[in-house]
């Protein structure tokens, strides 16, 4: 009975993998994914669907109400591109806290992309700063990519404003890194905070506090940046090099 029951169980998670994906490709757009997969260089592109980002999302809202959803994101790694997408848009609607921030947790060691890693955040984060920073602080500090990345990106989405800290600005510059994806979140993060919180990190530019490269792309975001004014634009060049 033990291996009936064991045998069937795994039938089950069969079928509803092919009824999904079934599903996403029945959404695929071939021009779509050829355009996309040259943005994420070293990604298979075998393993991208094709899918315009608005119907996944649409697809997505609808695909968590299902009992489906709940099986789909306990079974991990997934296969496809836009699966890993699927999972971080229905964890990212969870609107319990404790929950949400467990599934994000389960899920970032999977995240294999900058596209996947830089999806909106959960909102329900907004309203739970305090305990979410510990959590932020360990991403930060870890030795994977995308957790660093996706760290920093939560630091930049909601700790540039009202819940500011130079200590954050500290934090972040005191990422080492090698590797591309963490170095451009990190300049990202540096020209918004520029931005926002221009007297605090203009002293990370003026001192060159960051490394070479991040502190070049720092300079070039920023000043491609709207917020930014042709003053500071002006001041900030005098940096480059």
């Amino acid at each position: 009975m033990y291996y009936i029951n064991k045998t069937f169980l795994y039938f089950q998670v069969e079928i509803y993998m092919n009824t999904l994906q079934k599903q996403l490709f029945e959404l695929q757009d071939l021009k779509y994914r050829d355009f996309h997969s040259k943005l994420i260089p070293g990604y298979n592109k075998e393993n991208i669907i094709g899918i315009r980002t608005p119907i996944l999302r649409k697809f997505a809202k609808e695909y968590a109400k299902t009992e489906d959803s709940k099986s789909f994101i306990k079974d991990l790694p997934h296969t496809y591109y836009e699966e890993n997408n699927l999972h971080m848009m229905i964890i990212s609607g969870i609107k319990d806290y404790d929950e949400c921030i467990k599934q994000v947790k389960l899920f970032i060691p999977y995240i294999n992309n900058w596209a996947t890693c830089d999806l909106p955040l959960p909102k329900c984060f907004s309203k739970h700063k305090d305990e979410l920073l510990m959590e932020i602080k360990k991403w930060i500090n870890s030795s994977d990519t995308y957790t660093i990345r996706y760290g920093i990106g939560a630091l930049m989405s909601l700790y540039l404003d009202d819940d500011f800290k130079p200590e954050y600005v500290e934090l972040v510059s005191n990422v080492k890194s090698e590797e591309y994806y963490v170095n451009m979140m990190i300049a990202w993060y540096m020209a918004t905070a520029l931005a926002k919180q221009w007297n605090t990190v203009i002293p990370y530019i003026e001192q060159r506090k960051l490394s070479p490269w991040v502190h070049r792309k720092t300079i070039q975001k920023a000043v491609e940046s709207y917020r930014i004014t042709d003053e500071q634009k002006i001041y900030l060049k005098s940096f480059r090099k």
